[in-house]
């Protein structure tokens, strides 16, 4: 039987995994691909118009070429005025790349991206293009921050044809869309925000992006456990995503770097929020560290690694009588799931049972450290509290416990010990793995280093 003429065609519906991107033809209650619960969201399947062929196809004219005769210079970044954001993101803004930044409301997000296209705006065609605020607000923040508002064209839309539409006209080096769960096109019925409108808006900023040559800088709401709001399949389609840290009492903030095509992962960069906007902070390991006018238990100093910088933070520890049946095991900047394991090694290898006590951990300054260098700082922190004996303000550490109690060593250890030696500590308690080859000295200098090989001669050495 034939279709009647001007009936509509039927609509048809896809579910996609919030969590993990996974796709499904029908809803259910748990992701068939990572078996999450309640994250299958609704996205609206929609047929290619003349308008989405426009922007279609990431190179217009693709070729096939040797690896080795590939032109990599032909890459060129932006610089954006601050040493920190350029360390993030590998050197600086990549033309034709998108960049995705996330982090609570509040922290920064949009004052960061108004102070460095200003800088951006002196040398290239800049556009802001804004769906939570107006205009107006924009330029009383630029005002308030003592910006140049002369170097930075700025607009107020929703609509994402529009904003395609003016791009192409203005050309921009950098354009930003803050944010991108503001955005809707009218290809999709769905509101602005869902997961379909989030997708297909996303996918055409790159599509751009890469048409263009314009490097397209995403802003992001984040959820209640700090990831980005929207379908994880956003992260894979952008270049680089950054995620801001710190909290709004603390003016510390933190840029991470969890993905990057053109830089190191896991690379960071620290900034003081001041009245006049965010400032650099050139030797994070400085504010990290307090200075105590007496050595204090319970308190050790970490040389950590992040991305390709060393940095020092203060781990400190507080044990006490706990009036719980199941005590409290607390972690902040920490994994808890290592702190119950290094509890468990005290235990076992030392002969410290902490059953009846409540375990709080902190990494001052707000950072957060993931890494397993940072084992044996945070069980020397623990032992030390117990003991109410400090372990020194000169001493540095850093090192891997394993379950067996030996200590594993850490990637770049000697670039830790040059940190540490720069800000004047004198002795390091390291794995013997990571001891240098030279001796007991660093570089000839005066910094000792204790090596031992188990947990126990860790605790020999200082009597903890």
């Amino acid at each position: 039987m034939n279709k009647k003429v001007g009936a509509k065609a039927k609509v048809k519906f896809v579910y996609y995994c919030s969590k993990c991107g996974g796709e499904s033809r029908k809803w259910s209650g748990q992701c068939g691909e990572c078996g999450e619960w309640n994250t299958l969201l609704e996205h609206q399947v929609q047929r290619a118009s003349s308008l989405a062929e426009r922007f279609s196809g990431f190179a217009p004219d693709p070729t096939v070429q040797m690896l080795g005769q590939v032109a990599i210079e032909n890459i060129k970044r932006i610089s954006s005025g601050s040493a920190e954001f350029d360390r993030v993101l590998g050197g600086g803004l990549v033309t034709g790349s998108v960049v995705l930044i996330g982090g609570d409301p509040g922290i920064g997000k949009s004052t960061l991206l108004l102070q460095y296209l200003c800088n951006i705006g002196k040398e290239a065609e800049v556009l802001y293009v804004t769906g939570e605020e107006s205009i107006e607000q924009i330029a009383l923040r630029a005002q308030r921050m003592g910006l140049d508002g002369h170097s930075m064209k700025v607009m107020a839309e929703n609509r994402l044809e529009t904003m395609l539409e003016i791009a192409h006209k203005e050309s921009p080096m950098v354009l930003v869309a803050d944010s991108i769960q503001t955005f809707y096109s009218d290809m999709l019925t769905a509101a602005p925000g869902s997961v379909s409108q989030v997708r297909e808006s996303a996918a055409r900023l790159v599509r751009y992006a890469k048409q263009s040559g314009c490097c397209v800088i995403l802003v992001g709401h984040v959820t209640k456990e700090g990831a980005l709001a929207g379908p994880r399949i956003l992260e894979h389609m952008v270049d680089s995503v950054l995620y801001f840290e710190g909290e709004s009492s603390n003016s510390f903030r933190l840029i991470r770097a969890v993905k990057n095509r053109f830089g190191a992962v896991n690379e960071i960069g620290v900034f003081a929020m001041t009245e006049q906007g965010l400032k650099d902070v050139s030797n994070p390991s400085a504010m990290f560290v307090s200075k105590h006018g007496a050595e204090k238990p319970g308190s050790v100093v970490l040389a950590t690694q992040e991305g390709t910088r060393p940095l020092l933070v203060e781990i400190q520890a507080l044990v006490d009588d706990s009036a719980l049946a199941n005590p409290r095991r607390l972690c902040v900047g920490l994994e808890q799931n290592r702190l119950a394991m290094l509890l468990a090694i005290a235990h076992r290898h030392a002969g410290i049972s902490l059953n009846s006590h409540d375990v709080f951990t902190n990494v001052t300054g707000g950072v957060r450290v993931s890494e397993t260098g940072a084992d044996l700082a945070v069980l020397m922190a623990i032992l030390s509290s117990v003991k109410n004996r400090a372990v020194g303000s000169d001493l540095i550490v850093f090192g891997e416990v394993g379950l067996s109690g030996e200590l594993r060593p850490v990637q770049r250890g000697m670039e830790r010990l040059k940190e540490a030696e720069k800000l004047g500590f004198t002795r390091a308690l390291i794995p013997a793995a990571n001891k240098p080859k030279f001796g007991s000295k660093s570089g000839g200098s005066n910094l000792d280093i204790i090596a031992p090989r188990r947990i126990e001669e860790a605790l020999e050495i200082f009597d903890v």
